[in-house]
């Protein structure tokens, strides 16, 4: 018998609906259960062929485990070594590498010193930073925000230098990142599973979290939802995640990368209706299965895998450097939303 594992916290919609729909299907040698873990020996597989993880951001010894469950051969959604070396600057360039649109963005120093630094440890660091090129290039308004934050945690509007040096004072010992606003007019969160599989979302961050998922209908040109697509998987396939959010500020026209790590995305009811609910509890269930069912690498296939990050994000970075090859790329990423 193969088993899916639900891993997670503190929300009550998703996990259960998605082994509930998992154990009716009914698949010859697959079930689902919620997974429990104790304290793990290092010779001890995790008994699972399949985990999904919802909670190991928050957990170290969750992700500790994860990565000893793919050593023994588990899938893990999403890949727990990528995840724990991800962040926003990396993904921001790579989009860039791939021919995606993202507005100019800038990483910047640890306001306060890392915990445990001091200033000899910092020595390498230029001082002091030329603001006035930071400025030049960003422009105002912008987003100062953390390199690996989620839930819109210690991020900021700033209109002006005044109003970005007291949001950055308050930055602590977090890495940001400070980058050109978009003036939107269209806003989508885009839901993808299995790097294949998309739900764009009307969106809009200005209003009050629980209203921001947006209820009527998408009524938006297709060639603009086509490339929103596209681009949504061109992503995810390079970041290799099973499951992420992709989020697209749209201006003059131009859908813009906005934020794309988000290996958990939100999945209560409440927030992201009922239908979009079921339409991703049925497609996780479907992927979870597949999985499952292909669960045959060894264990030494399977770390390795994972221990490379995502399958061949390298090779594709390097397919798209020239600009006729950019060209080129975008006629297959059309194909693929078509």
């Amino acid at each position: 018998m193969k088993k899916i594992g639900v891993l997670f916290g503190l929300e009550n919609t998703f996990p259960g609906a998605l082994v509930e729909r998992i154990n009716s299907k009914n698949v010859d040698g697959v079930v689902a259960e919620f997974v429990q873990v104790g304290s793990v020996a290092m010779n001890k597989p995790s008994g699972y062929a399949v985990i999904v993880d919802r909670i190991s951001h928050d957990v170290p010894f969750y992700r500790a485990w994860l990565k000893h469950a793919a050593l023994s051969g588990s899938a893990i959604i999403n890949n727990p070594f990528w995840w724990s070396a991800d962040d926003k600057f990396f993904n921001y360039a790579l989009a860039a590498k791939l021919g995606i649109t993202v507005p100019p963005t800038v990483m910047l120093p640890h306001k306060q010193l890392p915990k445990g630094a001091t200033d000899r440890t910092m020595r390498n660091l230029e001082y002091p930073l030329n603001w006035g090129a930071v400025f030049d290039y960003i422009g105002f308004p912008a987003f100062l925000k953390p390199i690996d934050g989620g839930g819109w945690r210690d991020v900021y509007e700033v209109n002006n230098r005044d109003e970005f040096f007291h949001a950055y004072d308050r930055s602590r010992d977090l890495c940001m990142v400070l980058q050109r606003a978009v003036n939107f007019t269209e806003y989508f969160r885009c839901l993808v599973v299995g790097r294949e599989k998309v739900r764009i979302l009307p969106y809009d961050p200005r209003r009050p979290h629980p209203e921001r998922y947006l209820r009527e209908p998408l009524n938006t040109n297709r060639r603009l939802l086509k490339r929103v697509k596209a681009d949504s998987i061109t992503l995810c396939k390079a970041l290799g995640y099973d499951l992420n959010t992709v989020e697209f500020a749209v201006q003059d026209g131009v859908p813009y990368a906005i934020d794309f790590m988000n290996p958990v995305p939100e999945a209560d009811q409440q927030s992201i209706g009922a239908e979009t609910l079921e339409w991703l509890v049925e497609t996780m269930a479907n992927l979870a299965i597949r999985k499952a069912k292909s669960a045959s690498q060894s264990a030494e296939a399977q770390a390795e895998s994972f221990l490379k990050g995502a399958g061949g994000r390298q090779k594709t970075v390097h397919a798209r450097k020239a600009p006729v090859r950019k060209r080129a790329v975008r006629g297959q990423m059309a194909e693929q939303a078509s």
